[in-house]
C-alpha cells in the first residue's frame, strides 16, 4: 500500500500516512474551504489500511493548533472510523497539545470524553 502525504497549507494540515510503519501524523490548522472534499482522499486510505494492510499496532498523532466545526465534524467520522476497527486492532491516539493552547486540549479532553472506546493519550509539547 502506497503511503499518502499532504502538504500542510495555511488552511490545512499535513499528513503523512505511513502503512509501513502503522503511523498516521496530523500537524497544523484544519480549516479548508470544503473539507470533506479534503479529508476524502485521507478517510479512503485509511478505510482501506485497516481492511487490508493494518499492522499489529497503530499510532496516530493529532497535533492540531486550530480546527472550524466542519473539521470538527470530520474529526468525529475520523473517529467513528477508528472506533470500528479497534476491536481488531490496537490503535493509539495522542493528542498533542501547546500548554497555552486551551482549547486544544479542551477538544482533546471532549474527543476522548466522546469515544471512550479509544486509547486517547493527551500529550502536552
Amino acid at each position: 500500500m502506497k503511503n499518502l502525504s499532504i502538504e500542510q497549507t495555511k488552511y490545512t494540515p499535513q499528513i503523512d500516512l505511513d502503512a509501513s510503519k502503522g503511523e498516521m501524523n496530523f500537524f497544523g490548522k484544519s480549516y479548508p474551504e470544503n473539507t470533506f472534499e479534503f479529508y476524502e482522499p485521507v478517510l479512503s486510505w485509511i478505510d482501506k489500511y485497516f481492511r487490508k494492510h493494518a499492522k499489529e499496532e497503530t499510532i496516530i498523532s493529532l497535533e492540531i493548533i486550530y480546527f472550524n466545526s466542519s473539521s470538527s465534524k470530520l474529526f468525529f467520522d475520523f473517529f467513528d472510523l477508528l472506533e470500528e476497527n479497534n476491536d481488531e486492532h490496537k490503535i493509539t491516539i495522542n493528542w498533542i497539545y501547546d500548554e497555552e493552547n486551551e482549547s486544544a486540549l479542551e477538544a482533546g479532553e471532549d474527543f476522548q470524553d466522546d469515544f471512550e472506546n479509544l486509547t486517547f493519550n493527551l500529550k502536552e509539547k
